[in-house]
């Protein structure tokens, strides 16, 4: 009974590390403007509209956030290796892991930048000032609670992998996440808030994002405060969810009929919510319907 209740105390832990991770993670993807939005920023320059919106996407964030944590992790282990204590460890290879993704964002923006240079789009020096450190830090405590994350499922709950490999794995795990549930209110609500809700965005609008905040032009960081209110904690939330189950199905059901408790117990939850799912999008379209334009008032 008190291994049981010791293993859901770390499922709750670890669910809460990842909590945090996944909304440090979509919030420092959405200012970087990195992930599935980023298309919309690069293509604004080519079509009239100069920004100042940090562009740093090499990659989806799933591998990139896979890199970021399998260094994290595997400086971390490599540390422990030798004797440093976990935590000194894990700050450690977090804050090296940061240091090479800032040189990722400092290359990404500037190469991207000057690849627009024939649409007159400039490099703004303030804007690597202020947004890079800005991404390295929301990186920093994503990398180091996904870190903290792995060293727990290992080191308290026995899993198998070693460190460097659940880094990799719950890293792109990470980056999924944020990439399927925030990405979305940052492309759609935040770019195109300009557009009636509901209608999409025409083919006409496509780099017309919106490029002047309440005072002057919007910067990426203006971003992040719009992100941190809904879609940085949407995407905690779901990412904390996806490491609790995944926790608590295997700490209850694995000694169930040789392992095969677990799986049947994860098959049932993903039947479960696809069926919540299906239920929430059928709703949604009975109660809304299909987008329509406000009728205009007959003229008298």
């Amino acid at each position: 009974m008190e291994e049981l209740l010791f293993g859901i105390g770390i499922s709750a832990i670890a669910g809460a590390l990842a909590t945090v991770s996944g909304a440090a993670e979509d919030t420092e993807s959405d200012i970087g403007s990195q992930g599935d939005p980023n298309s919309q920023v690069q293509l604004a320059p080519q079509m009239g509209y100069i920004h100042r919106i940090y562009s740093k996407a090499i990659s989806g964030e799933p591998p990139a956030y896979g890199l970021w944590c399998t260094l994290g992790a595997g400086l971390a282990w490599a540390l422990m290796a030798i004797n440093y204590n976990p935590v000194l460890a894990i700050v450690l290879g977090s804050a090296i892991a940061v240091f090479v993704q800032g040189v990722y964002a400092t290359t990404a923006y500037l190469g991207r930048t000057a690849s627009l240079a024939k649409f007159e789009q400039p490099v703004y020096i303030d804007v690597i000032k202020s947004v890079t450190t800005v991404t390295m830090a929301h990186a920093f405590v994503a990398i180091f609670t996904c870190v903290a994350m792995c060293f727990l499922m290992v080191n308290a709950l026995g899993h198998p992998f070693p460190l460097p490999l659940l880094g990799l794995v719950w890293g792109i795990a990470l980056g999924a996440a944020g990439s399927a549930t925030g990405n979305p209110f940052y492309g759609k609500e935040r770019q195109y808030q300009s557009q009636a809700f509901g209608a999409g965005v025409p083919i006409s609008a496509s780099g017309n994002i919106v490029r002047y905040a309440e005072a002057g032009q919007r910067s990426s960081l203006d971003n992040g405060w719009f992100t941190s209110k809904m879609g940085g904690p949407a995407s905690g939330v779901c990412f904390g969810l996806i490491v609790f189950l995944e926790l608590w199905r295997t700490i209850f059901f694995e000694e169930f009929a040789a392992g095969w408790g677990a799986v049947i117990a994860g098959v049932v939850l993903i039947l479960i919510f696809m069926i919540i799912d299906r239920y929430v999008e059928v709703w949604a379209r009975k109660t809304y319907g299909p987008y329509t334009e406000e009728a205009e008032e007959a003229s008298s």
